[in-house]
């Protein structure tokens, strides 16, 4: 028997082609006559068919309608179902028999099909004219030499040779039941031939409608140029990922890159006969289909029995909606894609487009997801375990259905056994692993260190390439951040809020809930309300919500969710007096009930987790401070204080570390970028580089005393720190060392307004300062970069730098498409090294003041930490370090910015509607230990670098009171910077602006007398 003489069933095996009502078969199941010889009908019917166009040949039948659909088993769309979640065909009940015959059986079929006998009995007739097809009115050309034979009609009918002569003349005179016999036929013959007519119908309205469909289908060859959107990814300078900005995750991975067992692991989840098919496997359609049987009865997910090809079509091409037109569409770009694309192409657009839950599209991100891991480092069971993903995103969630996900992970190492991919001994130890997925944090920053810094760069990069380059682009985007640095900063910023908000008290519970009988059941649904409202957020872990639900003078039981409790002790909420004003507090806490009620909504954190005290000093004998409880927790509330805290190399202006807030998701409003302050006394050092620059020494002698001055609408009249306090003639030095408000108001009053306003300018520290004397003490507003900046400026040598957070940017396919250093560097494309001078790059970097200038300020910097207000610093980092304090007027803001040789540091702290901090909490106070702390983390690995001494200066011993120059003997003595070219005869300029010596004494303390009496005015200090 030739491949000729059967059909393809179903599920693409060789099965005989059974008469049935429509199939375009003669009732004996041989083909009608046509034009054709009937050993070539199969290879000619198929024509064009292979190019998708459908071509009805002059020879009309029912194999001629046929389009690609032909290479599929030419399944008619009416005898077809689709499930309703996979639309995958399902075969009709009257076609199962066939399709699910062993293949022997169907051998045994196809040998004695010519044997089945259809009547047992049939008498000698002629069909009348009358039923037979008009072949000509429905376009197959019939030669009437080939038209029906009834001699052979009725050979076929008795089963043996045609009737001739007196046989015939004997059927002429048969009784009623011969006539009977003879009507039944002539029904028969007519049902056939209707029959017949009906199939080339059914044939020719199948043609027509699979050519609409081949005309309507998308372009598949847009595949060929795929670009899917990819994720914009952001890393640090020592290139760990920092944030990824999408709407869908995806990294775009070669096939020839991905590893064989991942490759491996969906083809046997998913299409274990991948490279065998054609695009489409029938076999696994019924398969499904027939599983769909019970997954009807017991109200499972239908399945489909799409091929990997398939789904590609389906993911790239069409859409997912459950119709019939669909799913052949699918299966006609299915096999145009399987003619243009090889398998590994398919493969690869494939792994990179499937979907596998947690916005993961795509293997690659997948692998970073749910394991940190790159593909090359997936293990057997963890790509085992996304290659169970497709069945069901949510159903094998790592977290929620784990038990779930690792039956379904150990069922795809099963298959990839039985297809003998893996070994008896590798199955078992990755079976025996335990899952290990997690959940990948929300697209954004990875670490809630870096979420202001990641909100910087995506505003950036949006505003620089666009909405669509930024969440589709797959740019490559690296940043100048250090992650150590960012995490210190993070951490240090946090735990100082923290302390000044325990210092004025507790403010009270986030919320009261009135807790029901059923709180078990409701408390998620709260505690998800409270997120949604921005009152509780994520990034403040390790603390996390809990509910009061029973208070006693000792302690207080609390619920964290649904399963877990825990308890609250007295020794955690002594801290917490009420607060009544920036300096008062309510009494002091002597039973939990004290502080908390049932059903107040409060944060907590285990017991000792987060580096706060639980008893302050002195009050230890009062409760119980032993081996902390694993169920017990402490007190926590949000600090309604805020802050923020950059670094930045000083010598390029890279931003090392940005935090601008205590919580990113409670408020996204950057305090270190986008909050304009007045930055109080921090201001002072640039109008003593302006006095340096213009005759003045680090010894020149300013009067401090008190200080009137016209202002827009009155007289200005500054103070000091201590309300009426002043001290005479004093150097610059002990000026800015002390921070004393009036000597720099009476310095800047000799240089002249103007001079001041240019020199911030020079310093980029504003782009407009009011023209007034007061912004010599820091009234006008900046923001914390900026300063940090300018600050950079004294230590890099008087280089102006530009601070910026992103170093160079690539697109998806690697080319660099930025780059923040543009400068040219030929000697730098040397590929080894051949005894030549390191290259030299040009240094581009505007000169704003005198280096020498830089470095008097540098020193007189370094003296404010040694002996000034910013020994706090001095005490917790033993490292040359500089910098000074500064708190505005009522202390609303209090700041400390410095550095050390190669690293500027800026704090500030404050509420975002300006208000008091407190008495007494001035920068020195507030803000210093943030700066300490974090610089004695960032040096901590570092040897002391002396500040770099430029040429043309000369250090001097001279009395560190007067500045004159010192004895051999005499004490209190520092080395001061001189420029060469100063006159060390002499002490330096007099101020005129009030000649002391020629003041009575009693006139000046009248003065001083009458300061006294006005209201404060040391808030500049």
């Amino acid at each position: 028997m030739t491949d000729r003489d059967t059909d393809r069933d179903i599920d693409g095996r060789d099965e005989p082609h059974t008469a049935k009502q429509g199939d375009g078969t003669k009732g004996d199941g041989t083909q009608p006559n046509v034009a054709q010889p009937e050993a070539e009908q199969t290879d000619e019917v198929q024509s064009d068919a292979e190019q998708i166009d459908i071509e009805q040949p002059d020879s009309y039948q029912t194999d001629a309608a046929q389009t690609e659909l032909e290479q599929i088993d030419a399944v008619q769309p009416d005898d077809v179902q689709f499930d309703a979640d996979q639309t995958d065909i399902t075969p009709p009940d009257s076609d199962q028999t066939d399709a699910a015959q062993p293949e022997a059986e169907q051998a045994d079929e196809v040998e004695h099909y010519d044997e089945v006998e259809h009547y047992t009995e049939q008498p000698d007739i002629t069909p009348p004219e009358a039923v037979l097809p008009d072949m000509g009115q429905i376009g197959a050309v019939v030669p009437e030499a080939d038209q029906l034979d009834t001699d052979a009609v009725a050979g076929a009918a008795g089963g043996g040779e045609p009737m001739h002569g007196k046989q015939q003349d004997k059927s002429r005179g048969r009784t009623g039941w011969a006539r009977a016999g003879s009507v039944a036929l002539n029904l028969l013959g007519l049902m056939i031939g209707l029959g017949f007519l009906g199939a080339l119908g059914v044939g020719g309205g199948a043609a027509l409608y699979f050519d609409k469909l081949a005309q309507d289908l998308p372009d598949y060859e847009v595949l060929a140029d795929y670009e899917p959107p990819v994720t914009t990814r952001v890393y640090a300078g020592d290139g760990s990922l920092v944030a990824e900005f999408a709407r869908e995750r995806r990294i775009f991975v070669p096939v020839e890159a991905m590893p064989d067992i991942v490759k491996q692991a969906f083809i046997s989840a998913e299409d274990k006969k991948f490279y065998q098919h054609s695009g489409v496997d029938i076999k696994g359609v019924v398969r499904a289909q027939i599983s769909n049987v019970s997954n009807v009865l017991n109200g499972r997910r239908l399945e489909g029995g799409s091929t990997i090809t398939q789904q590609v079509a389906k993911n790239f091409l069409l859409s997912s909606e459950q119709r019939i037109d669909r799913k052949l569409k699918e299966w006609l770009i299915a096999r145009r894609i399987e003619r243009a694309f090889s398998k590994d192409q398919i493969l690869e657009l494939y792994l990179n487009e499937i979907y596998l839950g947690n916005r993961s599209y795509g293997v690659a991100a997948a692998a970073l997801n749910y394991f940190d891991k790159s593909l090359e480092d997936l293990t057997l069971q963890e790509a085992a375990y996304l290659a169970a993903i497709p069945k069901g995103p949510s159903n094998y969630h790592p977290v929620r259905y784990e038990a779930r996900a690792v039956d379904r992970r150990n069922w795809v190492i099963g298959r990839m056994l039985d297809d003998e991919v893996v070994s008896d001994s590798d199955a078992a130890a990755a079976r025996a692993t335990p899952l290990g997925a997690k959940i990948a944090p929300a697209l954004g920053a990875r670490e809630w260190a870096a979420e202001y810094f990641a909100e910087e760069v995506r505003k950036e990069i949006a505003g620089r390439y666009g909405a669509e380059a930024l969440y589709d682009g797959g740019l490559a985007v690296r940043t100048t951040l250090d992650p150590a640095l960012q995490n210190a900063a993070g951490r240090t910023l946090r735990h100082w809020l923290v302390e000044y908000d325990r210092r004025h008290g507790w403010r009270g519970p986030i919320d009261n809930v009135d807790l029901g009988a059923d709180w078990r059941a409701e408390i998620d649904g709260i505690f998800k309300s409270y997120y949604e409202k921005r009152k509780i957020a994520e990034d403040l872990a390790p603390w996390r919500p809990a509910l009061v639900t029973e208070v006693s003078k000792s302690r207080a039981e609390i619920a964290l969710d649904a399963q877990t409790t825990g308890f609250i002790p007295l020794s955690e909420v002594l801290w917490a007096r009420p607060y009544i004003g920036s300096d008062e507090l309510g009494a002091e806490v002597t039973a939990v009930g004290d502080v908390l009620s049932v059903g107040d909504l409060i944060l907590v954190v285990a017991q000792g987790a987060d580096g706060h005290r639980s008893v302050e000093p002195g009050d230890e004998e009062e409760v119980d401070v032993s081996e902390p409880d694993p169920d017990a927790y402490a007190l926590r509330q949000a600090p309604a204080v805020n802050g923020g805290l950059v670094a930045i190399d000083p010598h390029t202006g890279r931003v090392l570390a940005l935090v601008g807030g205590y919580s990113f998701q409670l408020s996204e409003f950057n305090r270190a970028v986008q909050a304009r302050r007045q930055p109080g006394s921090t201001f002072k050092p640039f109008v003593y580089a302006a006095a340096l620059d213009n005759g003045y020494t680090p010894s020149s002698i300013v009067l401090d005393a008190p200080f009137v001055a016209p202002s827009v609408d009155s007289w200005w009249k500054p103070g000091n720190y201590v309300a009426g306090r002043f001290y005479g003639e004093s150097t610059l030095r002990l000026g800015i060392e002390q921070s004393r408000n009036t000597m720099t108001a009476r310095l800047a009053q000799d240089l002249g307004i103007g001079r001041i306003v240019e020199y911030a300018g020079r310093f980029n520290l504003s782009d407009r300062l009011p023209r007034e004397l007061a912004i010599s003490l820091g009234s006008g507003e900046t923001t914390l970069t900026r300063i940090t900046a300018a600050y950079a400026t004294f230590v890099n040598g008087g280089k102006s730098v530009q601070p910026f957070i992103i170093d160079r940017v690539q697109d998806r396919d690697g080319t660099t498409i930025f780059r923040h250093d543009m400068r040219v560097c030929a000697a730098c494309a040397s590929e080894e090294w051949e005894g030549q001078f390191e290259p030299v790059l040009e240094d581009t970097r505007e000169q704003v003041i005198d280096p020498r200038t830089a470095y008097q300020m540098v020193s007189m910097l370094e003296g404010v930490v040694r002996r000034g207000t910013g020994t706090r610093v001095r005490r917790a980092v033993n490292k040359p370090v500089a910098g000074k304090t500064g708190t505005t007027n009522e202390y609303k803001d209090a700041w400390f910015v410095g550095f050390a040789s190669d690293l500027a540091v800026g704090v500030f702290v404050g509420f975002d509607l300006p208000n008091t901090l407190g008495q007494g909490e001035a920068g020195g106070k507030v803000a210093a230990p943030i700066f300490a702390d974090f610089m004695s983390e960032a040096l901590a690995e570092k040897p002391g670098i002396p500040f770099r001494v430029p040429s043309g200066i000369r250090l001097v011993r001279v009395n560190a009171k007067t500045g004159r120059p010192a004895g051999a003997d005499e004490r209190n003595v520092i080395l001061e910077a001189f420029k060469a070219s100063d006159n060390l005869n002499t002490v330096g300029r007099r101020d005129e602006m009030l000649d002391f010596n020629s003041m009575a004494v009693g006139g000046f303390e009248d003065e001083i007398e009458q300061f006294n009496e006005l209201d404060e005015l040391n808030g500049l200090n």
